[in-house]
């Protein structure tokens, strides 16, 4: 199967695979594509509801299979906690039930992410995740499993996934030896969104414990790599603007179509390579408003790309063909 046909397969499809799938143990589990979500800023970089909803839309209709909202790309923790909490209700009231959505709600004070855990569970979000504290960090695993049982006790009816994302929160704990941990400590956690490189620690992590615990992966320009070792589901901020390219790579790894797989996989790296020359997630919010999903500039300590800039991106996006093979 080549890569057109991939591509006219994936759309047939709608998507990658079942978007939330029940398992025995009564675990959450999503399955492919989760859209880390923008946040809708105006030029004054306040909330913009009203482009929360067009976005939701055309999301669920590239065959997006979840949300992650107020996450590293949604600036959560630019936000205050009234912003967060109104930006939450606006994904789950523009989402309507038609896919998931999970709510980050990480937060260096640990009874504020328990109360924007609770909001979560109350507003009728599918699943929570936090991120650690990251002014004062757990020293040790056990408390950072303290912390995060005393998080989910703000949502307890809600599947909680804990946010690995040790390069920006500097908690780099070896996450085979936290799922062991939590095997017995907090074994009501639900999964792990795992941003990191380090392949060959999730795939210890999936062999080991990919029965107990869902486990998403969050680097998308390795996506390949993750479903090689075992994921089954990932969340990323580039499938708001690509989804239909990580789609064919979901279908080409099932088909154990390996060359176009790679292929497509390179045309991510391509594209990654092309906008990570700029701040990185000012550069991602100047694509949405090139492919028509307008989520207005970032906001401070962010800069927003000059026009020089984003004339610049947009040549380099065209010079690799992303316009033509994004969806």
């Amino acid at each position: 199967m080549n890569i057109d046909t991939m591509k006219a397969a994936s759309h047939a499809l709608g998507g990658t695979e079942s978007q939330l799938s029940p398992v025995k143990s009564g675990r959450m589990r999503m399955r492919g594509l989760v859209a880390a979500t923008f946040t809708p800023m105006n030029s004054e970089e306040d909330l913009d509801l009203d482009r929360i909803g067009p976005m939701v839309d055309t999301l669920i209709d590239s065959g997006i299979a979840g949300l992650y909202v107020n996450g590293s790309t949604g600036e959560g923790v630019s936000m205050t906690s009234t912003e967060r909490r109104v930006a939450a209700e606006e994904f789950v009231q523009a989402v309507a039930g038609r896919i998931p959505v999970i709510i980050q709600i990480g937060h260096t004070s640990v009874r504020e992410a328990k109360e924007l855990a609770e909001h979560a569970q109350a507003i009728g979000a599918t699943a929570i995740s936090a991120t650690p504290p990251t002014y004062f960090k757990p020293a040790s695993i056990s408390l950072l499993l303290s912390t995060l049982k005393e998080i989910m006790s703000g949502a307890p009816e809600l599947p909680f996934y804990y946010y690995h994302i040790p390069r920006i929160t500097g908690v780099d704990f070896d996450l085979h030896q936290v799922l062991r941990q939590a095997t017995e400590e907090l074994p009501q956690l639900n999964g792990v969104k795992y941003t990191a490189q380090s392949i060959h620690e999730f795939q210890a992590c999936i062999a080991h414990f990919g029965e107990q615990f869902d486990l998403l992966y969050g680097c998308d320009e390795m996506l390949l790599s993750g479903l090689s070792a075992g994921a089954k589901g990932a969340v990323g901020s580039t499938y708001n603007f690509a989804p239909g390219l990580y789609r064919r790579v979901f279908e080409a790894y099932r088909h154990g179509e390996n060359e176009a797989a790679a292929e497509l996989q390179l045309r991510s790296i391509e594209m990654v390579q092309a906008f990570v020359r700029y701040p990185a997630l000012p550069a991602q919010k100047a694509i949405m408003e090139m492919v028509g999903i307008p989520a207005g500039p970032p906001r401070l300590p962010w800069r927003d790309l000059t026009k020089e800039e984003k004339q610049a991106l947009e040549n380099e996006l065209k010079q690799i063909g992303f316009f033509d093979w994004r969806d």
